[in-house]
């Protein structure tokens, strides 16, 4: 008789629907083709650091620190930049980034949908830009490519929007987790950045995309870990430990000082009085010239990387790697070309690590090179449980939980209070779209109907007299207007209901056909509420009906009448956690004796 529009499933712990099982086998699909995606970008970015830093056809990776070219490297990233710049300007402006915002935007502003050109020209150009010296990394590109392709298969199907997000997600995620072996990690940054959500609905799908990516990447590209480390003692003491608090809080300065730089350089190639396609050439030079300054600056940098975590770079090549590599970095990246953050973050984290390793307790070789490498990731792109196990991931040196876990916490804390956004948000916002990093509870997950309803409102039964109906139209001064009436039995079981319009058009009719209007103006199958369900469930009842005032039933009973519920009730339940929030209290009391028979409680 009553309908429960809206939410039809039963209450529980979570509301994913068997769909989660369709959205999963094609987020493996695409965990295996992200895979080869992976695999054909690092080769991409192969040939093209070959092409231009070798003159050699082949698509091994290498490092562009061992060129002969002279002082004439410094074209090498000019040509590039303008390569990219065409690209950009004629092909899809979209390529332009690391990636990683990109992804956001297509998430919260594109409905997840993804351009097609954008899956061809993202790799394309990103494999020019590291190819031809740039500093950065291929993550974040395989995993806009990776969510490219995601969303590419999701729009050949019939899906919704939410559907359309957690297999573009899954790609980006799968595409991580082939290229560093790192498939938890990669399943963490796509709950800490992507996904805007933490439900079974949306982490099944991803995980196992991530999973499959990473079972993929065995055959084809080889096991993990991708840095070996010498093994490092289970446990520091208290020494080490206040070495990892001083660790986090540098790598937490060094992160906010170069989201500073990047923003600082973004703008001040907008003030140049030249088209946005000429900026990635001049950031090209600035390469070239800290090229020329430390060659090892330049490219991806894994063999750098890996040489910082085996500790045999010398102090000066350290100086140099941090202060050329944040340099050309965060020009080159401002400039708007394209390129990732992860292998730059882990290549700058090693080397403060490395000077920090002068003066910090002797943990063994590469130990703090490692722990500035995890925390400068939480610093900076604010996924702090994602720069903890990546960076397990890429070593197995599990013993470095603990030590990790100190200082990503530190640096992850160091910029939330010192930085509104991070890198990867702040190109977001900048285009008028704020996004919120905090994921709670909402409190109208955890209040229900019974602690917000109305118990005591005017009911009426089918034989009210005509007075009766007009004295149930009078306005309470503390309550306002009742705009729906319950119609009950004599034991308060739900009839129906009549709206305020409506009996006033009955009044306005006389006493005479009173009776007969109201019967005719119940309405006796009403949507209703119980008073056991959770807000969120009757929030979404009433967008879907577009109604605002259920009355509220026992579901057991005979659906007997308790109360009534309205939008202004939920907003009253707002209210009371906005108080909870703001409002302090001692609730333990102690009296302290002071001098002179003065009490303070």
């Amino acid at each position: 008789m009553y309908k429960l529009e809206g939410d039809p499933s039963p209450l529980g712990d979570f509301t994913t629907r068997p769909r989660v099982i369709t959205i999963s086998v094609m987020s493996i699909v695409i965990g295996i083709i992200s895979a080869y995606v992976a695999l054909a970008l690092l080769k991409l970015i192969g040939l093209f650091t070959n092409l231009f830093f070798f003159q050699r056809f082949s698509t091994a990776l290498v490092s562009p620190a061992g060129h002969h070219l002279g002082p004439f490297v410094i074209v090498v990233p000019i040509i590039g930049a303008l390569i990219i710049g065409f690209m950009a300007r004629y092909g899809s402006e979209r390529i332009r980034g690391h990636g990683i915002p990109e992804a956001i935007e297509a998430i919260l502003i594109n409905g997840s949908r993804v351009d097609p050109k954008v899956a061809i020209l993202k790799p394309i150009s990103s494999a020019i830009s590291i190819g031809s010296g740039g500093p950065f990394g291929a993550e974040g590109p395989i995993i806009m490519t990776g969510g490219a392709f995601g969303s590419l298969i999701a729009q050949f199907f019939h899906l919704t929007a939410s559907e359309r997000k957690t297999l573009l997600v899954a790609g980006a995620a799968a595409g991580m987790s082939a290229t560093f072996a790192a498939p938890v990690a990669s399943v963490l940054l796509a709950v800490e950045l992507l996904l805007f959500e933490w439900k079974p609905r949306s982490m099944i799908p991803v995980a196992l995309a991530s999973a499959a990516a990473a079972a993929a990447r065995r055959y084809i590209m080889g096991m993990g870990p991708l840095f070996p480390v010498p093994p490092h003692p289970a446990f520091m003491g208290p020494g080490g430990l206040a070495g990892c608090v001083v660790a986090g809080i540098l790598a937490g300065a060094l992160s906010g000082l170069l989201t500073l730089a990047v923003y600082f350089f973004e703008d001040s190639f907008a003030k140049l009085p030249i088209h946005w396609m000429w900026w990635p050439a001049i950031g090209g030079l600035i390469i070239g010239i800290g090229g020329v300054i430390c060659p090892q600056a330049l490219g991806v940098g894994y063999d750098i990387i890996g040489a910082e975590l085996q500790g045999t770079i010398a102090l000066k090549l350290i100086l140099m790697i941090l202060v050329v590599k944040s340099i050309i970095w965060s020009a080159s990246l401002g400039s708007g070309t394209s390129g990732g953050v992860l292998a730059p973050l882990l290549m700058m984290g090693g080397a403060l690590g490395g000077i920090e390793a002068l003066v910090l307790p002797n943990e063994g070789a590469g130990f703090w090179a490692l722990v500035s490498m995890g925390a400068i990731l939480g610093g900076t792109m604010r996924s702090p449980f994602t720069g903890v196990i990546f960076v397990l991931e890429l070593t197995h040196d599990v013993n470095m939980l603990l030590p990790l876990l100190v200082a990503v916490t530190l640096a992850h804390g160091f910029t939330v209070l010192f930085l509104r956004r991070s890198i990867l948000t702040e190109k977001v916002a900048r285009r008028g779209f704020h996004l919120s990093r905090e994921y709670a509870v909402d409190p109208l997950e955890i209040l229900f109907a019974k602690e917000v309803m109305h118990q005591n409102v005017v009911v009426l039964s089918t034989t009210a007299s005509f007075d009766a109906l007009k004295e149930a139209l009078a306005i309470d001064p503390k309550k306002g207007p009742q705009r729906l009436f319950p119609i009950v039995d004599e034991s308060r079981h739900l009839l129906g209901v009549v709206t305020r319009v409506d009996l006033q058009n009955v009044v306005n009719g006389g006493a005479t056909t009173a009776s007969s209007g109201l019967t005719k103006a119940i309405r006796d199958t009403p949507t209703v509420a119980h008073p056991d369900e959770p807000l969120r469930v009757i929030v979404h009842r009433m967008a879907h009906t577009g109604l605002t005032h259920f009355p509220v039933v026992e579901r057991e009973n005979g659906q007997q009448f308790v109360g009534l519920i309205a939008l202004d009730d939920l907003l009253r339940a707002r209210a009371l956690n906005l108080e909870a929030e703001r409002r302090r209290e001692r609730v333990f009391k102690f009296p302290l004796l002071l001098p002179f028979g003065r009490k303070v409680s």
